[in-house]
């Protein structure tokens, strides 16, 4: 790991539902579900985001919009409001540009931001309590921040004391940090590699981090060093920001594996929105469009089109994204999808992965498996 770095990662809490509570308070404690029409439990696509009080019932993003209404059929259903969400969003990736030479937007509502100027991680600390006052006090919104010497653990951390919550983790602490959490908590181990680690007798990061390397090549392949570097919290992955980078990207993976083709398509469909609509505030436009579907396992696959001409049109976007899903729509059980738009021109760019493998399945030096649509 690059000696003397130090990276916060900021992740608003409960994006879109929190935005919506602001915007009308009297759902402030209510279960606020953000996503598709639920139509009395028929309804088809997923849930966006929503809020802690719907947590509680189980509902969480990536969930199809049935299960939740089924979980939580009093919670308050409303649509994705993309241009209000985005709008928000620029002005609180402007107020963190104020704090770092170096961000990295990575969705719509979180960031990477390099503060290793900051020379210690104590005033690390001091500056992300004052990100969060900055936020709270311009937005009315709370976010979380995890601050360590690597994005990886600077994204665990984030996630450690949600909501509202900050969590300081410098280079001799990161051990003991990773060492007791769910296997889970890696990025890239979702459900179904939890449970295969399970099997073979992983249960915590720190159980990880002590097996055999080999042990886990002869599981899952390649994908196994990478998780087993990021157990040891060893992550080289730079913060790049706008100007370096070439791709807008965003992703979901399924509280449960889905071969169902309605959920799939509304997840789609939910994701190539909210890239054109990052692609359009940037002022920018795209010619290749990519969709990204991982398997258990780690067997990811992309397929790519380039288009006639460069455009910034949803419609577009959204029906090249749906053809080239359509070979995967094949009855095998998706545990991941994701959208991304490449081949820019216009204003400033952005890259939205916490590694090229996290993003798209590719490891260094490799090229993802690409399908010319």
């Amino acid at each position: 790991m690059t000696a003397g770095r130090i990276i916060l990662h900021v992740d608003m809490d409960s994006f879109f539902a929190s935005i919506e509570v602001r915007r009308n308070p009297s759902l402030a404690g209510r279960p606020v579900i953000v996503g598709a029409d639920p139509k009395g439990g028929a309804g088809r696509g997923v849930v966006s985001t929503c809020s802690y009080e719907a947590r509680r019932y189980g509902v969480h993003s990536g969930m199809p919009i049935s299960r939740a209404y089924d979980l939580c059929p009093h919670g308050v259903y409303l649509p994705v409001d993309r241009p209000l969400y985005s709008r928000v969003s620029g002005g609180i990736m402007a107020l963190l540009s104020r704090h770092a030479g170096r961000i990295e937007q990575v969705s719509i509502d979180e960031a990477y931001l390099d503060v290793s100027d900051t020379g210690s991680f104590a005033a690390a600390g001091t500056l992300a309590a004052a990100i969060k006052r900055e936020i709270r006090e311009e937005t009315g919104l709370t976010c979380s921040v995890g601050v360590a010497p690597g994005k990886a653990v600077a994204k665990i951390a984030s996630d450690y004391r949600k909501p509202d919550g900050l969590t300081v983790v410098p280079p001799g602490e990161v051990a003991a940090f990773l060492a007791p959490l769910p296997v889970e908590k890696i990025p890239g181990v979702g459900k179904k590699t939890g449970e295969d680690l399970r099997k073979m007798g992983i249960l915590t990061v720190g159980d990880l981090a002590r097996r055999d390397v080999q042990d886990l090549i002869t599981r899952f392949g390649r994908a196994g060093v990478l998780v087993h570097r990021l157990a040891r919290g060893i992550d080289d992955s730079e913060v790049r920001d706008r100007e370096e980078c070439k791709s807008i990207s965003r992703e979901t993976t399924f509280e449960a594996d889905t071969a169902d083709p309605s959920v799939l398509s509304g997840t789609l469909t939910g994701l190539a929105d909210d890239v054109a609509g990052t692609l359009r505030a940037d002022g920018l436009r795209c010619r290749t469009v990519t969709v990204k579907v991982r398997y258990r396992g780690f067997q990811t696959h992309t397929r790519s089109r380039t288009l006639p001409r460069f455009t910034g049109d949803p419609e577009t976007i959204r029906r090249a994204a749906a053809v080239l899903l359509l070979p995967f729509l094949n009855g095998e059980p998706v545990r991941l999808i994701g959208v991304r738009l490449s081949t820019l021109e216009g204003g400033r760019t952005r890259q939205t992965s916490i590694a090229e493998f996290l993003s798209y399945g590719a490891y260094p030096g490799e090229t993802p498996d690409v399908t010319p649509g």
